[in-house]
């Protein structure tokens, strides 16, 4: 078994500890995603929610539709601002991390770009991992 994945906000008052390895690991291209992050794209890490999924602190919430209509949440934390988690009416199973908020981003592997067709010219990813103008596939 693998180490468990840590991290949290930058004042550490929102933490997490995740076993298990990640299902997908996607670089997101979306506007919304861009406006989160502040850059080009957001990267994350999702993972089976479950018991293997622990969190400490509490995190602000911020509920949105996605452009599929379906209701997602944001946590961040209330005192510094940055975004730690991300979860989906639509996959309840599923509990998605920044990848900038790990304790050690190197573990970090992008395997997807994910919309694509909303990518800023300015914005170059790695030309070799598969891009979806959308979501990718089921």
């Amino acid at each position: 078994m693998s180490e468990a994945y840590t991290g949290g906000c930058a004042c550490g008052a929102v933490r997490y500890r995740i076993g298990g390895e990640p299902l997908f690991q996607p670089q997101c291209q979306c506007r919304d995603c861009q406006r989160m992050s502040g850059a080009g794209h957001g990267s994350y890490l999702t993972f089976p929610r479950g018991p293997n999924v622990t969190l400490e602190g509490r995190a602000q919430e911020w509920r949105f539709a996605g452009d599929s209509g379906n209701v997602k949440t944001r946590g961040f934390c209330p005192t510094c601002g940055s975004p730690v988690y991300l979860t989906s009416v639509a996959m309840p199973d599923l509990f998605t991390v920044h990848a900038g908020s790990l304790d050690d981003p190197g573990r970090y592997s992008p395997q997807a770009v994910m919309y694509h067709s909303s990518a800023l010219a300015w914005d170059h990813l790695d030309p070799a991992l598969p891009k979806f103008d959308k979501l990718p596939p089921a």
